[in-house]
């Protein structure tokens, strides 16, 4: 039993040595070999791989694909007109000499990227402080952004990376002076507004003031026409009244009689008080009527 035991108890350690001289590479990574603290080797190509068992070697994987580093905060930035600017930015970049990238930063990616940012926050520094906010917001945005990668090419070499791309995502005013850029703009809009009023108003004053004038024109103009043509009617019912009073006299008298009748008795209300013999009433009494005695006088 002591035997049998003897021989499992090596097998097993044969199985833990072999173990550790072993390892898998995927192809997303590198795989660096230190021996006794220094690199050794470093395996690029994927599957499986031979080593010495520790503590003679050691191995550390680094993460080959592409990383991207966000601006950790947004700093100000002065234009050339004095405008501060906060620009968002983004960088791609990926590890390109494992050995220099270990002596730099060590194995942890964020050792990199940490010291990274402020790098490239002064690279944006740079180029910002050299061009004006339209510059920078639309007419050399992409050149900005161009010779920012151009700088960083240099100083990632030492980082032991490749910058592949640098992007502006936001660019925006410092808090500051967003609410005085509101503002401004606040004041030019109220301004064109107002003005906009006041032409509007000056316009229709003076429209108003054509239509009234024409108005008064149409009206004069109307009014002359009316009497001109109340004159004429005027005068030819005149020559027509002639007319008629010079055919037929009693006739006339007798119409322009019943004309008085009709207007003095319109309203059943109206009173009046005459002298029934009076010439008011001689068309109703006709002919007979002069012959009729004349009421007795009162006692």
């Amino acid at each position: 039993m002591n035997r049998i035991a003897a021989i499992v108890a090596g097998a097993l350690v044969a199985f833990m040595v072999a173990s550790s001289m072993l390892f898998i590479l995927d192809q997303r990574q590198f795989a660096v070999v230190y021996s006794l603290g220094e690199i050794k080797e470093v395996v690029t190509e994927p599957g499986l791989k031979f080593k010495m068992p520790p503590p003679l070697q050691n191995v550390v994987f680094l993460d080959r694909r592409v990383q991207t580093l966000d601006s950790p905060e947004s700093r100000p930035i002065f234009t050339a007109e004095k405008k501060s600017l906060v620009i968002d930015w983004l960088v791609k970049w990926r590890v390109a000499e494992p050995r220099q990238f270990i002596r730099n930063n060590g194995a942890n990616m964020r050792n990199v990227e940490n010291r990274l940012s402020p790098v490239v926050q002064a690279a944006f520094n740079e180029e910002v402080t050299k061009r004006t906010v339209l510059a920078v917001l639309a007419t050399e945005r992409e050149k900005v952004m161009n010779d920012v990668r151009a700088r960083l090419v240099d100083e990632a070499k030492q980082f032991g990376i490749e910058i592949l791309d640098v992007r502006i995502k936001r660019v925006d005013f410092a808090a500051n002076i967003t609410d005085s850029v509101y503002n401004r703009m606040k004041s030019e809009r109220l301004r064109v507004a107002n003005e906009a009023r006041s032409t509007g108003g000056a316009e229709g004053e003076k429209v108003r003031a054509d239509a009234d004038r024409q108005r008064e024109v149409i009206v004069a103009e109307a009014y002359r026409d009316a009497q001109k043509i109340k004159g004429e009617g005027d005068a030819r019912a005149s020559a027509i009244y002639a007319e008629s009073f010079g055919r037929d006299p009693q006739f006339a008298q007798f119409y322009r009689s019943l004309e008085a009748y009709r207007n003095t008795f319109r309203n059943k209300s109206d009173v009046m008080v005459l002298d029934p013999n009076s010439d008011f009433f001689k068309a109703m009494r006709g002919a007979g009527a002069n012959a009729a005695p004349a009421p007795a006088p009162r006692k």
